[in-house]
This record gives C-alpha cells, structure tokens and sequence, in this order.
C-alpha cells in the first residue's frame, strides 16, 4: 500500500455544496478535482438518497457551482464559466427530468449569491458592477457583447478598505438583481447607489429581502441593514431591522418571522455570533442560540426546517463542526444534530438534512441524515479508488493543561507502520485565525497524512483564541495576547507529545498559515527548540499589517490599539521584533496577490532574518491569494506542500537529505515536470 504523497493532490476530489431536492430524493452536489496544473474541474453531481451511484448532471466545462433546485423540483440552477472567454461566472438553468442547460445572464460582474422565489417564476442573485456598469446596461445584459474593464492606470484610491481576497474593487459593489425566467429573462436590478448588498432572501413570491452595508462608513464597522424590496411596487418599501456582524445570513419564514446572524459590534472579533430572531408582526425579538456557548459557523448559512418551528445552524464544537438545531423562539435549548467529524456545509429537506462531512479517513463526502440526527447514511465516496491504496493513519486525541491549568485539546498523528521501540522527528503545526478551529480532517487533511506519510509524528491543537470552546476561551487573547497566549498552550502541548519515548524532542519542526504564520516566528523569536521551521502568510509586523489588510479590526479589536498610538506596543508583539534572537532555519512562504495579509510583511521579516544570519528562503507564489494552500492552483498546492517536507528533511537527522537550500529544485514536482514531463515526490 502506498503512503500519501505531495502529488496525490491532483487525485483528490472534493464534494461540495450538497442541496437536497424538494421531494428529498436526491443530492446534488459540486464535484471538484484538479484538471491540470493550474484549473480545476468543477462540474455538478445528482445522488439518489436510496443509494444508487453519483450520476454526472452537467457537462464537464468550465466551472460549476452554486446549484439549486427550483420549488417544484423540476429545474436545477446553476452558476458556471462554461462558453465564456472570460471567467465571470453566468447563471444556468436545467431541467432535471432531461434536456439541455440554458444560460439565462450575460452580464458583466458575474453572477453570485442565487435564490429562487418561492413560486419558481424568478431568481436573484448579485453581481458586483462599477458605476459606469450600471449606467450603460452592462449588468442587465451585455447581448453577446464582449466586454473587458481596462485595468486602471493610474489606480485611484478613495476607500480605507480598497481591496480584499485577490481583487482591486476599482469602484464595483456589490448590487441585487431579478432575472423573471417567465418573460424572456428579463433582468431587474433592485439596488444602486455606491454600498454593497448581499445575501437576498425571497419573505414571499413579491417580496425580496437583502443585506445593506450602507451606515456610516461601511469599511469601518459592521452594521447591516435588513431591506425589504417589494417587486410589484418596484420599490423598496422598509428596512425591517439592523444588525451587526460580516454578513446577515437571512433565513425567512412564510408567516413573517426572520432569522439572522447578530455579532455584538464592541470587540465583534473576540465575541461569538448568534441567531437572532425577528417576529415582524408583534416585533418580538428571541435569540435562539443563546444558551448555547458557541459561535456560528459561516459555512452552513441558517435554515429553517420543514414547519418552520425549528430553525438549523452549524457551530465548531470541540473539534468538530456540527449541525444543530433550536425552536425560533428559544423555548428550549439547542440540540445537536450531526456530528462526527466537520460538517463542511449542510441543507435541510423535507425530512432530511445532506450535508458534505470530512472525518480522519476520507478528506471529504456527501451524507443524509433524518431531522433530528438519529440516522445518517453516506451517499457518495468520491475519493474510493484513491483512498483503497493509501495508508491513511487515524489521529490520536490528546488533552493537556497549559500552566495556567485550562484543559487544550490537540491530536496527534504517526507515521504508518509506526513501531513504538522507534523514535521519529515532531511536526508542529499551528492554525490561523486566531479565531478559528481545527478538527482531524477538513482541508488539512492532506497536509497532516503526508507529514506522517514522511516520517514525523503530526501534532495540532486549538489553543486559547481558538472558537469551539466557549466565548471565554475565544476572548483569552484580548489586549495584545496573540503571542505570549498561545505560545503557552502551544508548547505545553509540545512538552506533552514530546515527553513520549517515541517522540526525537531534538528533531523537532513548527509550521502554520497566517495567524499560525505570526505563532510559529514568534515561537523561533523566544526558543531554539524546534531545528527547523516553515511560515505561510504570515503576519509580522503589527503595524505594517494594520495599514495593509482589510482586517485591520483584528488590531482594533484583539489589541484594543492602533499605530499612532501603540506603536511601541504593537511592535513588541510583532515577531519582527525577535528577528535578532532567531537561530532556527526558518522559510517563509508568500503570495503576491495576498490582500489580507500583504506579502510585504514576508518581505520585511525576510530580510531581517538575511541581516542576521538566519538560515532563510522566501518563496512567493504568482497569482496567488491568501488561500492559496486550500484553492490555489493545483501545481503550486503541491509544490507548496513539497517545500515544507523539503525543509524539514534536510535539517532532520531520520531523515537523509541535504537542506532545501542546498538541493536546487532537486525532488519538486515541477522540475522533474519540466525534465521528463512526470513527476514524482517520492523522495522528497
């Protein structure tokens, strides 16, 4: 049986967006997998609930996503790139009892955020569009037109926040669209004006709800206005409430009540989000979600169940996320549903839930279970061929105290055919955030299966500032603890691993992504003890970062500070600070078109860490954006994946291989790609 290996990427297929049918029948879902070395394949998916195999629905061109079955169940929509020169996402629709795809858009910004109304007559949706856009019908319909923005030149800059992911907005926002499939796809918008509107929501066939960023300055807080368009009058007739938080994630019932997501604004990023509940008629307000000490999950957008009484949520929940659910006017407590390892997205039938869930043995499928969670069956198995030949090893909870005696939660992995009289090097890895969570599975599957598949002993874990725990434990990083917090707990869980027979403390390595980029300078900053170390996108420099990302809340509101007048304060919790007292040979890892941490911030620390004579490479991916480990393009996923195994090989001692910065491009799939058109990581 073969070990898991940097390449397999291009192998590994992910099951996305489940939708249950109406009549509960069926799944669709999106199937995506590497289709070369820089696209993916993304193409639509039917799963019969009785058990029957996956049957391809949509043909394998462009990318698809986003489906959703009309009320009747007898179309599906779809958003996809298909026949476009461009990649601007157009919306399809297809009929599902046989018959070819239609597009029904062909306009300028895409199209996003797709939703029936309730009599299946019409779709919203919203597209993000310039002034200019607006004012010639571009967004309405470009008729076959092909159409490119010029790039600005020079780029003018208004905004605080002026870019975010991979994209300049050069003046787009965000507005709400009605195409009427009914009168030859006619296209309405809603909204203008220049603030973004998001989320739309059908109250009934004429009424539309939608999200508006319109107080004060957008950019600068997180208030949320809840708007009401009514269709027949062609007007917007009332904002029905306000609330706070990143996005509304508006669920509707028949008989006028709405649910919505609600962050406290005070120190929104260190306080959990709930479910709101508003009764339009009476104007009673009840928070479903308030006995529950848990923060909202943004990958299942709340949903109400087939009578309404019970509204469905997802939360992270001590190493996993799960399903919940809780009756609209809080009578009684939230009861978890679905668990069992991380429930990656979620919809509510009928008399079923479907759901995508990834567990420690399989990076991802789609299941079914009954409302109420008491029986669940697994529909698909995307990854059978694949996983059949992989040695996949099954994680081992550890619970460990840090000094100031809270309980943390981590796992730790070991190699295949592990032999406990043996001793293998330790690989630390550390999760960004900070207010995130791991679990054993989820999109760093790949990455922990192949750091055992090479010989190291795999540990992660949640440490304080992590979600999952409790709104206390999320909060434990507030003013300015980022570092000195976490640090604690990170290597009270190193002295534990390492504390094992088994486990080289000598040989051992610390790697993670953004915040787990800040954590893993910062650990080399104050210890010696790890004899290598890989940080991806990471933050550095608090004050640089302040004035470069659109989360620059974070420092506002986990620092309680700002440059002009912290700098000092902020500079001392920056690992940039440490960069004189670092020994670890240390890579750093970038991408160019990171906007939410600025690939300045590598720049700076990298050059600090040459002028004091640390062992140092930075690598910087074009193209690329902040989530180039999960979605980037499939060549530099592996190659990114290789060069973390790379540098730890060559300064560990079980492990015979020269260091990275000696060995060329020596052992990366993309050389060997180059030589001989194959490629093989085997021997990293």
């Amino acid at each position: 049986m073969e070990t898991v290996r940097a390449s397999d990427y291009h192998d590994i297929v992910q099951a996305e967006e489940p939708r249950i049918s109406p009549d509960g029948d069926e799944v669709a879902f999106v199937r995506k997998v590497p289709e070369s070395d820089d696209e993916y394949e993304a193409t639509i998916h039917v799963v019969p609930v009785g058990g029957d195999e996956p049957r391809q629905f949509t043909v394998s061109e462009g990318v698809d996503s986003q489906p959703r079955w009309s009320p009747s169940g007898d179309r599906l929509a779809f958003v996809s790139t298909r026949g476009a020169d461009d990649d601007r996402p157009q919306l399809w629709v297809m009929p599902t009892g046989g018959g070819e795809a239609r597009r029904v858009t062909d306009v300028v910004g895409g199209v996003a955020e797709i939703a029936w109304s309730p009599d299946g007559s019409r779709i919203a949706f919203t597209q993000q569009v310039t002034d200019e856009d607006r004012d010639e019908d571009r967004d309405t319909g470009l008729d076959g037109d092909e159409f490119e923005p010029d790039e600005p030149d020079p780029r003018v800059i208004d905004r605080k926040v002026y870019r975010a992911g991979q994209r300049y907005f050069d003046g787009k926002r965000a507005h709400v669209y009605v195409v009427d499939l009914e009168s030859d796809d006619e296209i309405r918008r809603l909204t203008d004006g220049d603030y973004d509107h998001v989320n739309p929501e059908w109250a009934d066939a004429g009424r539309l709800l939608y999200g508006a960023r319109r107080t004060g300055d957008p950019d600068d807080n997180i208030v949320i206005d809840v708007v009401e368009y009514d269709l027949d009058a062609d007007e917007e007739t009332e904002t029905v409430t306000q609330t706070t938080g990143w996005t509304p994630m508006l669920a509707a019932t028949s008989d006028g009540r709405l649910a919505y997501a609600y962050t406290p604004e005070e120190n929104a990023t260190l306080r959990q989000t709930e479910i709101e509940v508003l009764d339009r008629e009476t104007g009673e307000v009840t928070t479903p979600t308030e006995s529950l000490d848990r923060t909202l999950s943004m990958a299942v957008s709340p949903q109400w169940g087939p009578n309404e009484e019970r509204i469905y949520f997802s939360t992270p929940d001590e190493g996993e996320y799960a399903v919940w659910r809780a009756p609209g006017d809080a009578g009684s407590d939230p009861e978890r549903v679905v668990g069992d390892g991380e429930v990656e997205a979620a919809t509510v039938g009928a008399d079923k839930i479907a759901f995508v869930r990834s567990e420690w043995d399989h990076p991802g499928d789609v299941f079914v279970s009954t409302l109420g969670g008491a029986e669940s069956r697994r529909l698909t198995r995307v990854n059978s061929d694949y996983l059949d030949d992989r040695a996949v090893c099954q994680p081992e909870e550890v619970r460990f105290e840090n000094e100031s005696g809270d309980e943390i939660q981590g796992w730790m992995l070991t190699p295949p055919n592990f032999e406990e009289d043996e001793e293998y090097p330790l690989a630390v890895e550390i999760h960004g955030g900070p207010h995130s969570m791991w679990s054993t599975s989820g999109t760093m599957w790949h990455e922990f299966q192949l750091l055992a598949a090479r010989g190291y002993v795999v540990f992660w874990s949640n440490p304080r500032g992590s979600t999952g725990y409790g709104e206390e434990f999320m909060a434990a990083l507030e003013g300015g603890g980022w570092g000195e917090v976490a640090y604690e707990d990170v290597m009270a869980g190193v002295d534990e691993v390492a504390s094992r027979d088994y486990v080289d403390d000598g040989d051992m390595y610390v790697t993670g992504g953004s915040y787990g980029g800040y954590m893993t300078t910062w650990i080399v900053g104050q210890t010696d003890r790890f004899a290598g170390a890989v940080s991806q996108r990471g933050v550095y420099e608090l004050n640089s970062f302040y004035g470069s990302t659109d989360a620059f809340k974070l420092i506002e509101w986990d620092f309680d500070a700002n440059p002009w007048d912290d700098y000092e304060f902020l500079w001392e919790r920056s690992p940039t600070a440490y960069a004189d007292e670092v020994d670890t040979p240390t890579l750093l890892i970038h991408s160019d078109d990171d906007y939410r941490v600025p690939v300045n911030n590598a720049e700076m620390l990298y050059l600090m860490y040459k002028k004091n004579d640390v062992e140092t490479r930075l690598v910087r991916y074009p193209r690329e954006g902040h989530e180039l480990s999960r979605s980037g393009e499939p060549a530099h996923v592996v190659d990114r994946l290789e060069r973390i195994v790379r540098w730890f090989d060559g300064y560990s001692d079980h492990h015979d291989a020269p260091k990275a910065l000696d060995r060329g491009d020596d052992g990366l799939s993309a050389a060997e790609d180059d030589e001989d058109g194959e490629s093989d990581d085997g021997d990293e």
